[in-house]
Formats: structure tokens, C-alpha cells, sequence
């Protein structure tokens, strides 16, 4: 496993606390990029008044910290472009009987 396989694994153990879909199949990792050992992720929440969006960005940073592998986390959280259901994988549609 690749160490970008890695740290999608470590996202995927990570809940929207309202939504019962890991905030990786939600659509909610806008991009993920790896130079060396150091991870760059953008990232956004449901909505901007997210109860969360305080701790749920530190979870993600903090998780992929928790990789040997990775010497640096750098996560920005974006707006733009705004979430949608239909950023959604098929698996969270299902999941969620979209």
C-alpha cells in the first residue's frame, strides 16, 4: 500500500458526526497530494455553520500525523467549490438511500 492509500485509509475511519458515511466517501477530501513524506490536503464540511468545523479538520491532520510514513500534514479548508450530495460516492448514496 502506497502512502497516499494510507492516508486515505486513516480518512476513512474519520464520521461526519450527523451523517453516518465516513467524510471521505462523502465527498468531503477535495484533493490529497504527497511530496516526500509531506501530505497536502484540501478539505471542506457540509455547510460552513458545520457544528464541527473546528475539531473535525484537527481530527483529520491528526490522523494522518499518526502515519510513520508522514513528517508533515498541511490541510486546508476551502469553500470553494461549495459540498453538494452529488459529491457523494456511490457506496455513501447507497448507504444513505439517495
Amino acid at each position: 500500500m502506497d502512502l497516499k492509500e494510507k492516508v486515505i485509509s486513516e480518512i476513512k475511519k474519520i464520521y461526519d458526526p450527523e451523517i453516518p458515511v465516513n467524510i471521505y466517501e462523502l465527498g468531503l477530501i477535495y484533493d490529497i497530494t504527497i511530496k516526500d513524506k509531506d501530505v497536502q490536503v484540501k478539505m471542506t464540511l457540509t455547510t460552513p455553520n458545520c457544528p464541527v468545523a473546528e475539531s473535525l479538520p484537527k481530527e483529520v491532520k491528526d490522523s494522518i500525523m499518526g502515519l510513520d510514513e508522514v513528517n508533515n500534514v498541511n490541510l486546508d479548508l476551502v469553500w470553494d467549490p461549495p459540498w453538494n450530495k452529488s459529491m457523494m460516492s456511490e457506496a455513501a448514496k447507497l448507504e444513505l438511500n439517495l
